[in-house]
């Protein structure tokens, strides 16, 4: 899901998340000496009695920056998501504990997951009753069809919810009227979502936080700082970008299925923002707080500490399905120009972004838009002097010929990335790559809470070239990164919210996706080879400079239990424990 996430989905994030900063040695040694450590195993259950002993405390999270607007309509980054799936259920989700376990969807808010009829068009929903909101209001299934509307006229990341009947007519001007695609019956407690044409992934699309419930009678606009009440063990006490979110325990909440929403641990969850990294893993370290969400920027001084045996069962690490990327704007010269977009993938120096990140062990170079262990993944690097399936080292001389070829050599190229000490590295980095081949390049910098936002809306673009970004999967399935990183209906013209950053629409490339995700039902061995060949086509158009698929680090304090992994979600902060 987010970037930092989006802001850097931790996040997830969509997805961004925060960005390593420390030395290569420092973070291989980490990676080394903590891999195969069981950080992501799942803890057998607890006892009723158990669950008591555990419950209780504050949990208190270190971020250096807050996640933006928290309505979660609108919200694409992991550092909120993390938050929400506590506060907030949808119809479905994703199971709720750690290990592969924690990719299967299971019934939520819904009794059970409906098999589709209509030709794969339609599923009816049986809700739930009894369950409340944290502000005492009961859960009908006429809040969803707010859900739902809110998607269009906040406006959210739409193209999740565009195939409902209905959709296309809405937008924040005109309103919304889902009335014949979301229907809900109060009486029988159903809700029947229509679809114009059957999508494989509507389960996977409902399990994530745009599509949580919230009351009918919240407003059809955005909200702000202010999060809409939800019907999870936890609520939104309040919530200042500046200072701190706060999460206390929901009154009304009562467990329905624990695999899907369990009762949390702790009493409270706290985030703090503003401090500096090395600040936040000194209190972790002293006890002073449970979490450094900042784990990927600890300062390389501070890794060599936590590489030692006193650490050693605080320290978690693990591989993520993600990019980090640079952006190329196609909507201006030199990068409208697939000759350029392609000259600079084969002059990129993939090794020295790797050691931004940390080193081998952290980080592993990449050219293609799937990551390794995705679906339909099938390796492909044409932007290489070796073998074209995995990237070797940079080839000069053909990116200087494609550039002479493109007739852009010596034009200027903006770069942006945040203002932190690895975007600036970042910056510099592929500044360098730009330069020695001809283009004249320069750096802007901004705050990593402005910068996503920023490069997305379109009114910003003639303003910048090259831009950086990280995408976290929202979902285990290939167009989560290939239809809405890169397909058409990702742009969403002067929106904050448009992760086609690269403004990149290949109607051929699309027509793949369009049957690729009309077959994946009826035919999920050719689906999956389509995928594989839009990736390698998206690949060779070269929107993007893809430089490599991270790892992400969780520092505890050492009284902290129940360490849970969720490929979805990463840690599950609610599964966490203090003694």
């Amino acid at each position: 899901m987010m970037h930092f996430p989006a802001l850097a989905v931790r996040s997830r994030l969509p997805r961004r998340v925060p960005r390593w900063s420390a030395g290569a040695a420092a973070l291989a040694a980490l990676a080394l000496a903590m891999a195969g450590c069981g950080s992501s195993g799942t803890p057998s259950k607890s006892s009723s009695a158990q669950a008591k002993a555990h419950a209780g405390g504050t949990f208190t999270i270190l971020a250096n920056s807050a996640f933006g607007v928290a309505d979660p309509a609108q919200n694409y980054t992991l550092e909120e998501w993390q938050l929400l799936i506590d506060t907030h259920d949808g119809l479905v989700g994703f199971a709720h504990v750690g290990g592969i376990a924690g990719t299967k969807i299971v019934p939520d808010l819904a009794t059970s997951i409906p098999v589709p009829t209509n030709g794969g068009k339609t599923y009816l929903f049986h809700i739930r009753r009894g369950i409340k909101f944290s502000n005492g209001q009961t859960l009908k299934p006429s809040d969803f069809v707010t859900t739902f509307e809110r998607q269009f006229t906040v406006p959210g990341p739409t193209a999740f919810y565009s195939g409902i009947v209905g959709a296309s007519a809405c937008s924040p001007k005109k309103g919304c009227n889902l009335s014949k695609g979301v229907v809900a019956n109060d009486s029988a407690y159903t809700l029947t979502i229509n679809l114009t044409a059957p999508d494989p992934e509507l389960m996977d699309q409902l399990s994530l936080p745009f599509a949580y419930a919230v009351p009918a009678s919240t407003p059809l606009k955005l909200t702000g700082n202010n999060v809409p009440p939800g019907t999870g063990p936890y609520m939104w006490k309040s919530y200042n970008p500046n200072t701190q979110a706060v999460l206390v325990r929901n009154p009304h909440f009562h467990v329905w299925n624990a695999t899907a929403q369990p009762a949390g641990y702790p009493n409270s969850i706290i985030e703090k923002y503003g401090l500096q990294v090395s600040a936040e893993v000194t209190e972790v370290q002293n006890g002073q707080a449970n979490e450094v969400f900042d784990g990927d920027q600890i300062p390389s001084g501070q890794l060599s500490q936590l590489n030692s045996a006193k650490y050693s069962s605080q320290v978690h690490v693990n591989t993520l399905t993600a990019d980090w990327y640079m952006a190329l704007n196609t909507r201006q010269p030199p990068f409208n120009n697939p000759l350029a977009r392609q000259a600079i993938n084969y002059a990129a120096n993939r090794s020295a972004y790797v050691k931004i990140a940390g080193g081998p062990s952290l980080a592993v170079p990449g050219c293609q838009i799937l990551p390794p262990n995705f679906p339909s993944y099938v390796p492909y690097c044409p932007y290489t002097t070796g073998a074209q399936t995995h990237w070797s080292a940079p080839n000069l001389a053909k990116a200087k010929q494609l550039v002479q070829q493109s007739h852009t050599a010596g034009m200027k190229v903006v770069v942006n990335g945040t203002n932190d000490q690895v975007g600036k590295a970042l910056v510099e980095q592929m500044i360098s790559d730009l330069d020695s081949i001809g283009y004249k390049a320069s750096p802007q910098l901004l705050a990593a809470s402005v910068q996503y936002p920023y490069v997305q809306n379109s009114s910003n673009s003639s303003k910048w070239n090259v831009a950086w970004s990280a995408w976290y999967q929202d979902y285990p399935a290939p167009s989560d990164f290939l239809n809405v990183l890169l397909g058409c209906g990702s742009i969403h013209p002067n929106s904050d919210a448009s992760p086609n950053i690269a403004a990149f629409c290949d109607k051929t490339i699309q027509a793949k996706i369009t049957q690729a995700e009309s077959i994946a039902a009826t035919n999920p061995t050719l689906a999956s080879q389509l995928w594989t060949q839009i990736d390698h086509a998206d690949t060779s158009a070269a929107p993007w400079v893809n430089l490599y698929n991270p790892r992400q680090i969780d520092f505890l304090s050492k009284n902290v239990h129940g360490y849970q992994w969720n490929p979805q979600w990463y840690i599950l902060i609610d599964r966490l424990w203090l003694s």
